[in-house]
């Protein structure tokens, strides 16, 4: 018996050291007003220090760059903020930085008041391209203890960076701004059965861009949305290579997008994106606790597209996914007591994707709690029965396990929604 009780208290002990080390899940969301406040733009321009021949920049959409100071020579103190308070710890940072000469020189980011580094260095010397900061040449001071979250986030950074006169581009995750995300909707459309439209107006008057990808006179839907968050970038990757393989020229795809027709709206927040903020529009709201109220213009204009949808075609949207990032991944769905336009579709399809990926167990965490609707997932259930979830991507994904996660999971999800559509009247 004895030994029993020993076996059983060590398992427990593995158990919850297992799950100390496996991200728990964000707290539940609360309603919040969502009316709009102000937010505070930074000054665009240049940083130059002409004795030392060093020049910072902000001037670019995405860039973010609160003030800068010298400590001497070599050494140079930038202040990133946000955009309102209270905001979660997302610090958003983006810059250029040259030389009239090469030179090795420390930069240390700092942040207002109780917030920390959270996203690792990324460097490019176009802006295209990037490759993470050596980690011999970063150095994180006051790290907390915890495996996730902001407990485990240190306080400041210090980068050595090699500048010269060839710019060099630092940010925390690959710059993607709505130029980009734009060129990448214009080459898709180039594809016949694509079309790229306007759905709507950000509040500073960005187009909110959409792509139908199929017959858009069908009854099926499905509805893809991603970066509501301007700095998770992650997940709009992840979102790229999804949408990319459900528009393929596969069989399966083909076969697909006859019973399925695809929205997307890659940029959420296009105005959040270009001012480089951490995390709301310009009404200084996030837009992922607009769901319920609408009265910001980026998820009003969703709102419109996907009501006018169903009235136009008579039909449904089965399936609904917004892409994000957070410190590891996880799936926020829907509790699967419930049941929508396609009963049980997302945790067949996680099966199917854990089963595709050798050694992949997807982190889950379902909530029953839709209403008020407030968040993305739930507006999609609870006003369209739409199957919908919340794909959180770790920040820190290798960048081809996310397109391996986004081109299997494409997959298993168009083989299950045709399997399933038969049966449906």
């Amino acid at each position: 018996m004895k030994k029993i009780f020993v076996l059983l208290s060590l398992l427990a002990i593995a158990n919850l050291f297992g799950q100390e080390q496996r991200f728990q899940g964000q707290p539940p969301v609360n309603a919040v007003p969502t009316d709009s406040k102000p937010v505070q733009k930074q000054w665009k321009g240049q940083f130059a220090f002409p004795d030392q021949g060093i020049t910072f920049s902000n001037e670019f959409d995405g860039a973010r760059l609160n003030g800068l100071v010298q400590n001497n020579d070599s050494t140079y103190t930038l202040l990133i903020t946000s955009e309102n308070t209270p905001i979660n710890t997302s610090p958003w940072y983006a810059f250029k930085v040259w030389g009239k000469r090469p030179m090795t020189i420390d930069v240390w980011l700092t942040y207002q008041a109780d917030n920390k580094h959270r996203y690792y260095p990324k460097l490019s010397h176009d802006g295209v391209h990037w490759t993470a900061l050596d980690s011999l040449r970063y150095v994180e001071i006051g790290k907390g203890e915890k495996a996730f979250g902001p407990g485990s986030l240190p306080k400041k950074v210090k980068m050595r960076l090699e500048v010269g006169p060839d710019t060099l581009w630092v940010a925390g995750q690959e710059l993607e701004n709505s130029a980009r995300v734009n060129a990448w909707m214009d080459s898709i459309s180039q594809k016949k059965f694509v079309t790229k439209n306007t759905i709507g107006k950000s509040r500073e008057g960005r187009n909110l861009n959409l792509l139908s990808i199929g017959d858009t006179d069908s009854k099926n839907m499905i509805m893809i949305i991603s970066r509501q968050h301007p700095p998770e970038v992650t997940g709009y990757l992840t979102m790229k290579s999804f949408v990319e393989t459900l528009s393929s020229n596969t069989k399966l795809a083909k076969k697909f997008r006859k019973e399925f027709t695809i929205y997307v709206v890659p940029l959420m927040n296009p105005d959040g994106v270009d001012n480089g903020f951490w995390r709301h529009n310009t009404g200084g709201i996030d837009l992922n606790r607009d769901w319920a109220n609408f009265n910001q213009p980026e998820t009003s204009a969703v709102k419109d597209f996907m009501e006018g949808m169903v009235e136009k075609t008579q039909g449904k949207f089965y399936f609904g996914i917004d892409f994000h990032s957070t410190w590891d991944d996880i799936y926020y769905t829907v509790d699967p007591e419930l049941h929508g336009n396609m009963p049980n579709l997302v945790s067949t399809w996680l099966d199917g994707l854990k089963k595709r990926i050798e050694g992949y167990d997807p982190n889950i965490k379902p909530n029953g709690d839709l209403v008020p609707t407030t968040v993305s997932r739930n507006y999609f259930f609870v006003k369209h029965g739409a199957e919908a979830l919340v794909f959180e991507v770790g920040d820190n994904t290798p960048r081809d396990f996310l397109k391996e996660k986004a081109e299997k999971g494409a997959e298993a999800l168009m083989e299950i929604m045709l399997e399933r559509i038969k049966d449906i009247p």
